[in-house]
């Protein structure tokens, strides 16, 4: 398996940040086998959906519906409505495994790898991509 650890800047609000480029540098080199992408952090994590078409921001749109910011979560401690950010991997799980043909990530036509980050306390995050020939 090879493995890199990459660092992603999101800044200091919640963001859909499109990381296919950069699995794709990182899988250039390979023949076939998987691609897996993990965010090892507890507030973060990953979707595989179609972006630049407003979807991103539906994302979080539909975040802010499902798991709001006011104060209603027991996890208290961080900005206003953290514990909410906390519970985001249950729905959007930290990790994505992928196949890959030829050096190529096999997606759908629309389909773009996106960090999905909700926690404003942490501007930059780190992302692992592995890869397991086949």
């Amino acid at each position: 398996m090879r493995t890199e650890l990459i660092t992603v800047r999101t800044g200091g609000s919640p963001v859909v940040r499109d990381i296919t480029a950069e699995a794709g540098s990182f899988v250039a080199s390979e023949k076939d086998g998987l691609l897996h992408v993990f965010v090892p952090h507890a507030t973060a994590g990953i979707a595989i959906i179609e972006t630049g078409a407003g979807s991103d921001d539906d994302l979080l749109a539909a975040i802010d519906r499902l798991l709001p910011t006011e104060d209603i979560w027991q996890h208290r401690h961080g900005s206003r409505g953290h514990g909410r950010d906390h519970v985001l991997p249950a729905w959007i799980t930290p990790f994505a495994s992928l196949p890959v043909i030829g050096g190529r990530i096999a997606l759908g036509t629309w389909q773009s790898i996106c960090l999905v980050d909700t926690n404003g306390d942490n501007p930059t995050r780190q992302v692992r991509f592995s890869f397991l020939a086949g």
